[in-house]
């Protein structure tokens, strides 16, 4: 049974993502500020804030991004050319 999506909600999408998007920089950052850490330098070249600060601008930008890419995709499912296509299929629910 094919099914489309028509409508995504832009602040619910984007609040999602944008915990996503803090929880997915927390090792990537960790990984950066190690290598700077490791580094032949002495001196690191961003203040420790920075490493602080990262996550959260990071999800607040993914926060920006994804309201507005919900926002786009629903005027073009809406208008255009309708929305994304899935296919679904029942299955048993075998918990015993």
């Amino acid at each position: 049974m094919k099914q489309q999506i028509i409508h995504i909600s832009p602040l619910q999408t984007a609040k999602v993502f944008a915990i996503l998007y803090f929880v997915i920089s927390l090792p990537l950052i960790a990984i950066f500020s190690l290598q700077i850490m490791l580094s032949p330098e002495s001196e690191t070249p961003y203040p420790v804030f920075f490493f602080i600060l990262l996550p959260f601008i990071y999800a607040i930008f993914g926060f920006i991004f994804t309201i507005t890419g919900a926002w786009i995709y629903n005027r073009i499912a809406r208008s255009f050319i309708g929305g994304l296509e899935y296919t679904t299929r029942e299955v048993e629910n075998n918990k015993e």
